[in-house]
């Protein structure tokens, strides 16, 4: 084991692959969170419900990360293992059932691919170490969050306040920054987007964001410090403006139709993760120059 370790460390392109490959694998579980998540989020809640009004619901079959199996939606084919190979079997399938042939969502592939590339990058970027093998962990989680808000404008508190924790214990040995800036983001982080939602509330009367969303950037500051906590406001926001308006003139979006802010958070945190120290750097010399 030590030995194997060794190498991961001298040799950082051992890492990035096996990263890769250990991303794609976890691509397609990310596939079954950010499907059922939410659905598992929406059982509970309507029994919570039904036992306040005095009528508890009649148990339910299992339903969660594991049970029941993975089966098209379409035909209830139950889905084997050889046809739950990240992308390949996307690929030798054609995008299709192999029982009934019903169209599979592209969303599959895509998550997974998504995960492979970004966590082999990362493992490349950061190399073998407690700050590699978090921002795996980091990366993971804001790509299913990303998702799960897109589908439903939900980010569950069973991720990003295990996330939040664990930027605060990453950061106990320094990972991605001193511990006193960790703690200092999450609060700031959290704190920012609450005084947002206040403030847009009293003057419109309306909620302008979800409490998700103040979870997500305190947990963005627990990872990575105060410090980067303006380059990922400006960031989300910058590109949410784009969106938003883009969508609004071209895809005729209604005004009043909400449009998750999680998803430009998520970016902004990974841009952060993997370039906010060289962006940052980059702006100080360019205000100091002139």
């Amino acid at each position: 084991m030590a030995s194997f370790i060794g190498l991961l460390q001298a040799f950082p392109q051992y890492f990035a692959i096996l990263a890769g490959i250990l991303g794609l694998l976890v691509g397609s579980f990310l596939n079954v969170v950010i499907h059922r998540l939410p659905r598992m989020l929406e059982r509970e809640w309507q029994a919570q419900c039904a036992e306040l009004n005095g009528k508890p619901m009649e148990p339910l079959p299992a339903y969660n990360l594991v049970k029941p199996g993975s089966a098209c939606p379409h035909c209830g084919h139950k889905i084997g293992p050889l046809e739950n190979v990240p992308i390949l079997s996307y690929l030798i399938l054609d995008g299709k059932c192999k029982s009934c042939g019903a169209p599979i969502s592209a969303r599959y592939p895509t998550v997974e691919a998504l995960s492979g590339m970004l966590s082999a990058y990362a493992a490349w970027h950061f190399g073998f170490g407690a700050a590699g093998l978090g921002a795996l962990v980091l990366i993971w989680a804001l790509i299913a969050l990303t998702f799960i808000d897109l589908d439903t404008q939900l980010l569950p508190d069973g991720i990003t306040m295990p996330l939040l924790w664990l930027g605060l214990l990453f950061n106990l040995a320094g990972a991605y920054t001193e511990l006193r800036s960790a703690v200092i983001g999450a609060a700031a982080g959290y704190l920012a987007l609450w005084s947002v939602y206040w403030l847009f509330k009293l003057a419109t009367g309306k909620e302008g964001m979800g409490y998700g969303d103040f979870k997500l950037l305190g947990a963005l500051g627990a990872w990575l410090g105060w410090q980067m906590l303006p380059l990922i406001i400006l960031l989300s926001s910058a590109v949410g403006a784009v969106i938003g308006i883009v969508l609004i003139v071209v895809a005729r979006h209604g005004r009043n139709v909400p449009i998750p802010f999680g998803p430009y958070l998520a970016g902004g945190g990974l841009i952060a993760l993997l370039w906010g120290q060289a962006l940052t750097h980059g702006y100080l010399q360019l205000f100091a120059v002139q």
